[in-house]
Order: C-alpha cells, then structure tokens, then sequence
C-alpha cells in the first residue's frame, strides 16, 4: 500500500475525503496525525492531548494504517475497543483500501470456555431461576456463534452468576492438555491476533500482557512496530493492578467448586475430597465476614492485625494445607484433579504473598464486596518498569486522551509512566465554547461534606434543571449524595430522573437518550466514555471537585511515600488526579459543533481556594458565572 503522509491523507480532496461522506479535514486532527506520522519514523514516545472534537481517532488509526506497520492498539474500555474496531477502522480500512489483517482480541474471561460449558452438563452446581435461564441461552448461543464472545449473547446479563461457569481463567484453563484445545475460542482469537497487522485491545489485556512476559511463560498479545494506546489517563491505575498482585476469596470459593465436580466425576470414592472443598468454600466466606458487612476499601495492615481476622485467615490456610493433602493422594486419577492441585499451589503462594505486609514500595489494601474479600499487593509507582518496555529498540509509542495535561503542563502524566524523553503535543478543541456554553459557580453552597448536601443542592437547583430544554447529567462523587439528589428531583421535578444502579449503563443511556429532556443521577462511571450528543443532554452539573478520598488506602501510601522523599502529596498526587478526573466530567457536556449547554460545578473551592485557579485553567474557555439567573438567560436562548 501507497505510504502517504498526514497532508495528504487529510486533503480536501484526498482518500478519507473522497470515502467519507461529510468529511471535513481539521486543522488540529492534521497537526496531530503529522506528529504521530514523526513518531512512527523516529520513535521518540509522543504525549498528546486532543481536546474532545478534535478526531484522534482518525488522527492516529490513518498516518498508522498508511505506514503498513505492526501495530497494537489499545483503548481504556470493552465499549471503547468494540467502537474502535467495528466502526472506526472498518472506515479506514476502506478509505485507505488497506489490504492487511486486522484483529480485535479481549481478555479470556470474555470467552465462552468450551470445557468448562461441558462439565456443567455432567454437575450443574445449584443455579437460581435466572441462572438456569441463563446457562440455556449460553447452549443455544454456542452452535451459532463464530468468535465465541460472551457481549454477543442476546439477553445474557453483564453480571450474570453463570458467566464464571462458562468462561476460563488463568488458574482453572486446562491449555494444550484440554481436549477441546483446536476448538478453543480465546485460542483463535489469540491466533487470529498474531497474525493480524492491525491488533485492538484494551488496557487491561496490555497489562495483563507485559505481567504474563515477566514471568517468562509466554504471551498475549504479538510484537508489534507501534503501540497506539488511547484513553492514556487511565494507564498509571491500570498498570498497578498488573504490576502488583491480588487475591480474592471469590478464587477460593471458585477452586472449591470445582474441586467439587472433579470430584463428582474423576474421584467418587474420595469423600474427603468433597469435605476439603465444602471446608474451603465455608473458610472463605467466614474471611469474609470477619471483615463486617460493610463493603468498601481499607488499609490491610490494620485489619491483619484485629484477632478475628488473623483467626480466619488462619483457618483458611489450613483448609488450604487440608485440601493439598487430600489432592495429593488424587493424584493421576484425572485431568480436573491435577488441575486444581496446581491451582491450589498457585493461589496458596498469592496469598502468603499478598497478606506479607511488611515489603517497602507498596500500597497493601482490601476491597469489600458484598459477598468476597480482595487483599491488593500494589507498587506506588510503575514509572520504573514502564520506562523499561519504552527502552525496547525499534518501537515506536504514541499516548493520547483528551484529558492528560493539568494546565499546559505534561509533567504528572510523564513522571507515572516514566517518560524522561518524549515529544508533547496540546491541541485544544474546535468547539466554540465561547458560544456554546456557560459554566457557572453558584453563590451560597453549603460545606462539601456537610450531611444532607445532595438534596441541598437538588433543592437549589431544581429550578434551573427544570429550564433546561434537553436533558441534564447531575454526576455526584459519592452514592450517598447521589440518592439524596434523586430524591428530590423525583419529588419536585415533572421530568423522567433516571439514577444509575437501577438498570444496566447502556439501557439508562438508551432511555436518557430516547426521553430528551430526562435527568439522568450518576457517580464515577458516567464521568468518561460517554457521548450524547445534540438536545438529548444540554446541562452537567458537578456537585464538587474530584479529589479522591483521603481513606483511599492507595492514596494515603502515595501521600507517605511523597512525605519520605520531601515532596507536596498534595500537588505532587492529588490534585493532578482531580483536575484529570473533571476534565473527564466536563468533557460530557460538548460533544459536537453544534451542542449548546450550561456546566454547573457546586462546588465554592473552585473560586475560593487557590488551587481553583488550577482546575479553571485546565478547562475549556467556557464564560463563567455565579448566577443561576443568568444561566436561566443562556438556557433560554437554546432549542
């Protein structure tokens, strides 16, 4: 194929205009296609934010494309690597008749497991109404399906109890040894990866990668020329979870489990077989419940050191010292056996590793769900081993989002992924902010964790939610204020207000959408990855500044670690993660040339502090306000 350079490739007349209806090059989508063009011949790292409307996408995928190289592209989310996949490149690759393979690969748990979907079919474990239902629309979903992808099964919940029945991990796949091994779905995609010009993947399989090379045992994803790793603000969080190590007691309950049907079907007469695992799965839950009911993230260290957590750890273990002893004696009676033997090795090792609190360097934390307990063993920097994988020769690496810079500065995203020498590029958006938007600080709010702020703030703006003539996000930082918010809208304001955690994200976007003039209340997942665009969403308001909570246990060890080396926690770690964070927020309410809104933030430290400075010089040149009044003016002047 024709290498073509970015002036070319963006020309009035040149292919992406000739193939694309109603395509218009931009000034900032060509400046950044020309960098991306100088980094893939030089292979100097280029940093790039690309405010929203500014066509990254296509700003990277064609200068990549038209240079015919190798290249993984990684994106922040599932959602967002389908889009890039099925609608994005497939345009490309027809503007630009690229002729190579491309390839869309996820992790293994999105995978029906062949192996494991037989099984159940010789011991279905107790399933409910809805599991059962489940489990049948996997069967019928099997002889149709090509890829083997569990997003594609028509009706088959996000959360379904079935999913970790029929798909495989790391610690229970049988590999090579397993007899439906040519049939495998991961394997073809996997397969069908390497051999691909073109690879798109997501953050966590690229972590989940560079983990798998460390070891020495293999791959994920191929070699390429170029790594394109888009929704880059996301990379430091991600890159910990990879570079540290976990362990829950859900992997417990899910090895007992299974011990249970190799039992059933390789080892009948082993009945200690069956008491090891009912022992390891109560152990499990009983750690749990050490914990208290309630859900939630902490420090490790102090909880280790309460007596009726030390005592069920320690009972855990034996189970898991009973269980070893028993599978010993089972040894060479069946493929399940030998399977959950070397599992048992493998989660016994993890945990010693994750519960030995005292190695310097690491975040040691738990994370309560409702009904498992996770121990994370996390680094409080990965900027040393990433700085390793940027040394490789030959490569050439490119990291974009809209929201990486605080102010014009590159420094805090650099010094997390240890880029000492790399090329910055900040393209601010096309969108005319001055036009189209307001943003506005109303006077007279109450203190940021005063008790019954949400329905405060829902009293004080109900008014200006209801002159609103599209629909309107409320996007709060705790579940608490956002049930209080919904309560009061739902009270006072003749509007649908939809609340998130009451249906699934996609159906509430749908509903938004199709509704128009709905009020949609949501926490942290709704900040990013979003994009409703037109009527359907003309007003954001942000009930205060992002800053992560001070109990967050990552956090506190970061703070220490920068107050042993001398350094401000503060401007050093917090506020460049929330001004990130509200870049994100913000970014919901613009999305095309033709959008028009209003940004509420209610929150007074954005104008009484002197960091506010800092976040308002980060956002985009929106005219500000104190007045509702005057926000109701601009909101009536809009369709």
């Amino acid at each position: 194929m024709e290498n073509l350079n970015s002036s070319t490739l963006f020309a009035e007349n040149g292919p992406l205009a000739r193939a694309i209806d109603g395509f218009v090059p931009r000034a900032a989508q060509v400046d950044m296609a020309a960098a991306v063009g100088q980094a893939l011949e030089d292979r100097i790292p280029l940093v790039v934010e690309a405010g929203t409307g500014t066509g990254k996408t296509f700003a990277y995928l064609a200068p990549v494309l038209a240079t015919g190289k190798k290249v993984v592209l990684s994106t922040g989310s599932r959602n967002l690597q389908e889009q890039l996949f099925h609608r994005d490149l497939p345009t490309l690759v027809k503007a630009l008749d690229y002729h190579f393979p491309v390839a869309l690969l996820k992790g293994r748990a999105n995978y029906v497991c062949i192996e494991r979907l037989g099984l159940l079919s010789e011991a279905v474990p107790q399933l409910s109404a809805e599991g059962i239902a489940d489990l049948q629309k996997v069967r019928r979903f099997l002889p149709l399906t090509v890829s083997g992808d569990i997003g594609d099964i028509p009706g088959l919940p996000e959360r379904s109890e079935i999913l970790p029945l029929v798909t495989s991990t790391n610690d229970n796949c049988l590999g090579r040894d397993c007899p439906h091994y040519q049939d495998c779905y991961l394997v073809k995609a996997r397969s069908r990866a390497m051999e691909a010009q073109v690879v798109v993947v997501n953050h966590h399989l690229f972590f989940a990668d560079m983990a798998v090379r460390d070891t020495g045992f293999g791959q994920l994803i191929p070699d390429a020329d170029a790594y394109i790793l888009d929704e880059a603000h996301q990379l430091p969080e991600i890159a910990g979870q990879y570079f540290g190590q976990s362990q829950s007691s859900r992997l417990f309950v899910e090895l007992a489990r299974d011990l249970r049907l190799a039992y059933k079907i390789e080892a009948k007469d082993m009945a200690q077989l069956g008491k090891a695992a009912d022992q390891l799965e109560r152990c499990a839950l009983d750690l749990r419940l050490a914990f208290g009911v309630e859900t939630g993230r902490g420090q490790l260290r102090p909880m280790l050191a309460r007596s009726e957590v030390a005592a069920a750890l320690e009972r855990l273990k034996e189970s898991l010292d009973f269980s070893y002893e028993v599978l010993k004696l089972c040894m060479g009676r069946g493929e399940q056996l030998s399977q959950c033997f070397e599992r048992l090795i493998s989660v016994k090792a993890a945990l010693e590793s994750v519960t030995r609190v005292e190695d310097q360097g690491y975040s040691y934390w738990y994370d309560a769900h409702r009904q498992h307990i996770s121990f994370h063993k996390t680094p409080l920097s990965v900027a040393d081993r990433f700085a390793a994988e940027l040394a490789k020769d030959e490569v050439s690496w490119v990291f974009t989002s809209a929201t990486l810079a605080v102010g014009e500065s590159f420094a805090h995203f650099c010094a997390d992924m240890g880029l000492d020498r790399c090329r910055t590029l900040q393209l601010d958006s096309p969108f005319d902010y001055p036009r189209q938007s307001r943003l506005c600080v109303p006077r007279y709010l109450p203190e940021t964790n005063g008790a019954g702020r949400g329905r405060f703030l829902a009293e004080t703006l109900v008014d200006t939610l209801a002159a609103v003539p599209g629909g309107s996000f409320f996007l709060c930082t705790s579940y608490q204020v956002m049930k209080e918010v919904a309560e009061v809208l739902r009270a006072r304001l003749a509007r649908t207000v939809l609340m998130q955690g009451e249906d699934n994200k996609v159906r509430l976007l749908e509903q938004f959408s199709q509704d128009g003039r709905a009020v949609l209340v949501a926490t942290s997942s709704f900040w990013e990855g979003i994009d409703v665009r037109g009527n359907a969403l003309q007003c954001v308001v942000i009930d205060k500044l992002p800053f992560s909570a001070p109990d967050d246990p990552l956090l506190s060890a970061r703070l220490e670690d920068c107050r042993h080396r001398g350094e401000d926690g503060f401007a050093r770690v917090q506020l460049p993660k929330a001004i990130i964070t509200l870049k994100q927020g913000v970014g919901r309410l613009i999305r095309d040339v033709t959008d028009q809104g209003v940004l509420v933030i209610t929150d007074s430290r954005l104008v009484n502090r002197a960091y506010g400075a800092d976040f308002i010089n980060s956002l985009p040149p929106m005219p500000r306000t104190r007045s509702l009044t005057t926000v109701a003016e601009f909101l009536s002047t809009l369709e």
